[in-house]
Parts: structure tokens; sequence; C-alpha cells
């Protein structure tokens, strides 16, 4: 079997392959070699550019962008509430099966309450196609830009218009690959190849262990905003994070209690079940909630149908107990005390307030009416 996206891009038209892998793929790829998560990106970076891809990159950079980004607004919007409507709740950007669902279904009455804080992926494609592209001295068209991930509803985020710049032909993510389609190519090449480190944004040859944002599940979003708002608005360090689970264990919430009075309800709701149950909520004006970690697959990313997935449609559980594992050992570094993004924010971004800023991390949402026939995605 030939690797399809190296046919599409074509080497006349594209100077650089490159391939940018979701951390919520890395641990399936460790569970799949009984690797770590350091060592199983080695070997798959290694076998990616044993195909001619010439860099590898770790889009942990990207997470922890949008995890900033969001925080920021997260803090606008909650000091903003009285005077900006739609302010409160804030409900997640970053999964593509919810944004698409809230869009093409749920539309004006909930669009505005989404994060405008691009996905991960989205803002390694802006990192790719314009900060890396320049430092290559490279037009965005001249490089093809490939997103592993464990989810297929990122192949169709890649797809969307506010992704692409019509002034040079170029999608910010070109092609999205899941977990298990290079699992495929790899079983079927069955070739050894050379370990290879993952390379940076910066062009610099530095071996260093991959990390995550320290957060408990998969996704990190709700814990983190949840601390930092904690800090922020009410002068409150918080280091453990108690969940309760409501009607599932895919529906659950924590809150921040300041002198007996509850100033802080978050929630996690993943699943289209637990998605419908809230924003039933929503609609009838009962929703206690500032802000929803909202996710379409049940369990998070990790649980992504395009690495979870067995041959009769159903989630191999065993496996992703195993991911979890490898996940909760990954070493935590806190997106703040990432340098690599504060450098970014200053070379690239002209500072963490700029008109860049919004261009390069920031998007909108589609406000259209809801059509009548409102149940026409499922997960």
């Amino acid at each position: 079997m030939a690797f399809r996206p190296l046919q599409k891009c074509d080497t006349s038209a594209h100077k650089v392959l490159a391939v940018s892998i979701c951390p919520q793929s890395l641990p399936y790829f460790a569970a799949k070699f009984n690797l770590s998560v350091t060592d199983a990106s080695k070997r798959l970076c290694g076998f990616l550019k044993s195909l001619g891809v010439h860099y590898v990159f770790d889009s942990t950079i990207a997470v922890d962008f949008s995890i900033l980004e969001s925080q920021k607004e997260f803090i606008h919007r909650y000091r903003h509430q009285k005077q900006e409507e739609h302010s409160l709740p804030m409900f997640a950007s970053a999964c593509p099966g919810w944004i698409r669902y809230a869009e093409r279904v749920l539309g004006n009455p909930v669009t505005p309450h989404i994060c405008t804080a691009k996905s991960p992926q989205q803002i390694m494609g802006s990192l790719v196609k314009d900060y890396f592209a320049r430092q290559q001295n490279l037009s965005p068209d001249k490089i093809f830009h490939i997103i592993v991930a464990p989810c297929y509803d990122k192949k169709l985020e890649a797809l969307r218009e506010d992704f692409y710049t019509a002034s040079y032909n170029s999608h910010d993510v070109d092609c999205v690959l899941t977990s298990g389609e290079i699992i495929q190519i790899m079983e079927q090449k069955k070739e050894f190849v050379k370990e290879a480190v993952v390379d940076n944004l910066f062009g610099e040859i530095k071996e260093e262990d991959t990390v995550s944002d320290g957060a408990t599940r998969s996704d990190g979003y709700l814990e983190y905003i949840f601390k930092y708002a904690a800090r922020e608005l009410f002068d409150m360090d918080i280091k453990e994070i108690t969940y309760r689970a409501l009607k599932n264990k895919d529906f659950q919430e924590i809150t921040l209690e300041k002198n007996g009075e509850i100033v802080l309800r978050f929630a996690a709701a993943y699943g289209f079940r637990n998605i419908q149950n809230m924003i039933l909520k929503l609609k009838k004006g009962k929703f206690p909630y500032h802000f929803v970690e909202v996710l379409a697959c049940p369990g998070g990313c990790l649980n992504g149908k395009g690495q979870t997935q067995t041959e009769d449609g159903k989630p191999d559980k065993a496996l992703l107990r195993r991911m979890e594992e490898v996940y909760a050992e990954i070493p935590v570094q806190l997106p703040e005390t990432n340098t690599h993004v504060q450098r970014l924010y200053q070379e690239w971004l002209n500072g963490t307030d700029s008109p860049k800023v919004l261009e390069a991390l920031h998007t909108t949402y589609s406000t259209a009416e809801p059509p009548t026939d409102n149940m026409d995605i499922k997960w």
C-alpha cells in the first residue's frame, strides 16, 4: 500500500512535508508498541521520516496556546457577563464534532457561547503555515501539512473555510490521518526503521521528553481554566480538584466555594446524550454552569473512534484503559511555563494581546438559525 498523503503531496508544488501529532494520539502508539510515550514518539517519528516526511512535530505546543487563550477569554466573559449578552456559560471549542453539531443543528442560541480560541489542530496549522513557513523562507502553499489525530471529525475541521488562505490557495491543515490509519500503514510496511527525535518549530536539534499539561483527564481545558479562574477572580490557589458525577461518569461537575457561597461551577459533558441534556437545560434557562468542557466522544479524546474502535465498531476498552494509564504517566509541564510558547508570543505574535493573536489563534462560528430537523448528527 502506498502512503496516499505522500501521493497528494506534489513534490513539484510542495517543498516540505510536515506531520504534527496530537497529544491524545501518542498514548495510543505507546499502548500499541508497549513503550513509554517518549519512546513511542521516537519510533513513530522514525517511521514517518522513512516515508519521506521532512519534519515531525508534537502539537502539545498548540494545546498550550489554546488553553492559554481559552482561559483569558473566560476571565473576560466572567467579568463582563452583565454588560455582554451570551458571555456565560462559555463552552469549550477544541472538539470539532461538537462544533459541527453546534453550528449545523443548534445555531444562534448556542454558538455565541462557544470560546473563540481555535482548536489545537488549527493553531498548529497556523504555526506551521505561518511561523514555520517564514522560518524556512517558504510560502504556506509550499508546505504540505498532515495532522495525526484520534478522531475522524478532525478531517472535516481541516476543510473549514476559515482555515483556508485564498491568496496562497492553502489550507492550514492539508490532510488528517487517524492514529489507527497510521498503525495500518505501519503494519503493512513491516520493516525496521531507525528511531528519530521529534522536531521543534525553531529548527533546533534538541531531544526532549514528551510532556502533558498536568490535567488528570485527557483534554485538560476544564481543570486548567478552573484553577486559573480561581486565582484570577477569587485569589484562591486550587491544588486538587474533586469531580462529582451527575447522571453518569461522562457528565461531571466541579465547584468553587468562597465564604459558603458557590462562586464557580464547571462541568464536563462528554457524548451526544449528555450534550443534548445540557442544551435542554440551557434552552429552559436552568443552566447553572459558568464553563462546560464539551466533547463528542464518551470518555474524551483518548476514546476517539480513529484509534479505539474495533472492526465491529465497538470501543476496545482494554486498549482505552492502557492509554489512560500511559497518559497519567506523562511528565507534567503547565502551559504557562512553556518557554517555547512565551517565545512565540513575542517572535510570532508581537505580544499576548496583539491583533496578530486574534488572527492566528481565534476564529468565529456560524450563527445561522437551527434547522427544524435538528437531530441529523449522531456520534
